[in-house]
């Protein structure tokens, strides 16, 4: 649906954005391939960071068109950026071996700079057991397990201590990991699709990413209210176990600002797809087939499409509570848009809608 709200003025609430970002999955086809699409996707966070955008982030997906394996990527992009945040939203936590993730973390972070954040969730995919083994508890216990134990190993927490003769190492000796990034611990967010993963992250104080879709919300709440109760709620329980304030909380929209009468047709048309295919919408040619095109997952919803003219554009995304109530928005890019359509996007939204949310460049 396209989302125009009737308030000329943004909610009372509404936080000015500090920082913005955009979300990519670094898609490809089967025309150009994976190489192509990989060097396409680092030409795009140059492009960003030209723009003044303060992040970009880079969505997994094992076994398909998009990219698989974060890390290596933003250590290449990061040799041709020097000031945007590098950021993967998300990690499932179920398929990663915490302490190898944790080193790749940490080595990744070194060569950049101090510049990777890292987006972790606790969900799973059926599908994907099969060749990464199944477990003896749930995925979700078990993602659960392997996400305290990566926040361990990157705090530099002793992970094992050396205490029989004949294991390489003195006896005594303790095992950490290697290299260490000191502040990379802070700069860990909980991938957020419920209130339940919202207070989870406050509980591990870390940061938190709302994303795109949503399960567990009341009988007809949006997305937006339901969104930000879940950011008072971390928030909240933030401040009940700590006296710091807690780090700024983003969250990731789709909005498509139509300059041209061309433009808007194009993006109301990803608008019904969306809304008709759900999270099926807007595959790259070759991408896996889901199992069935329905609108959403049962008991889950999607976010809103914010396209229009400019103006509308604006009435909307100031009128929304989930919007208003996040530090950062972090601009979803559909997956099938090409590198020049995801430049030009990126510019429209950085000269019309930005300005409008309180945001400048910081460098």
């Amino acid at each position: 649906m396209t989302v125009i709200a009737p308030a000329p003025t943004p909610l009372a609430s509404f936080r000015p954005k500090k920082r913005l970002g955009f979300n990519t999955r670094v898609s490809f086809t089967d025309e150009i391939g994976p190489a192509h699409g990989l060097r396409e996707g680092i030409e795009l966070f140059k492009a960003a960071e030209r723009l003044g955008y303060q992040s970009g982030w880079a969505y997994q997906r094992h076994f398909d068109h998009y990219l698989s394996s974060p890390l290596p990527f933003f250590a290449a992009a990061g040799q041709h950026t020097s000031h945007i945040v590098l950021g993967s939203a998300v990690i499932p936590m179920r398929y990663q071996d915490p302490i190898l993730l944790a080193e790749a973390a940490s080595t990744t972070d070194l060569l950049i700079g101090g510049r990777l954040e890292l987006a972790i969730s606790t969900g799973a995919n059926a599908a994907f057991d099969a060749v990464f083994g199944t477990v003896d508890t749930d995925a979700r216990t078990e993602a659960k397990r392997r996400q305290a134990r990566f926040l361990s190993a990157i705090s530099g927490e002793v992970l094992h201590t050396v205490a029989e003769p004949g294991q390489g190492v003195a006896e005594g000796s303790q095992l950490r990991v290697t290299p260490h990034s000191p502040t990379l611990r802070s700069r860990i967010r909980q991938g957020s699709a419920s209130l339940g993963s919202a207070i989870q992250a406050a509980e591990l104080g870390i940061g938190l990413i709302a994303g795109t879709v949503q399960h567990d919300h009341a009988e007809g709440e949006s997305f937006g209210s339901y969104q930000a109760r879940c950011i008072e709620a971390f928030r909240a329980n933030w401040r009940k176990q700590r006296t710091s304030e807690p780090p700024p909380v983003a969250v990731a929209a789709s909005v498509l600002v139509g300059t041209t009468p061309e433009l808007r047709e194009k993006y109301a048309a990803y608008d019904l797809e969306r809304r008709t295919q759900g999270i099926a919408a807007s595959r790259p040619k070759g991408a896996l087939e889901p199992s069935s095109r329905t609108n959403q997952p049962p008991g889950s919803q999607i976010s809103p499409v914010f396209h229009g003219t400019a103006d509308q554009v604006i009435e909307a995304v100031l009128s929304d509570p989930g919007l208003a109530a996040a530090d950062e928005i972090v601009f979803f890019l559909p997956p099938a848009f090409g590198l020049a359509e995801n430049i030009q996007l990126l510019t429209d939204l950085a000269g019309t809608i930005a300005p409008s949310l309180g945001w400048s460049p910081d460098w």
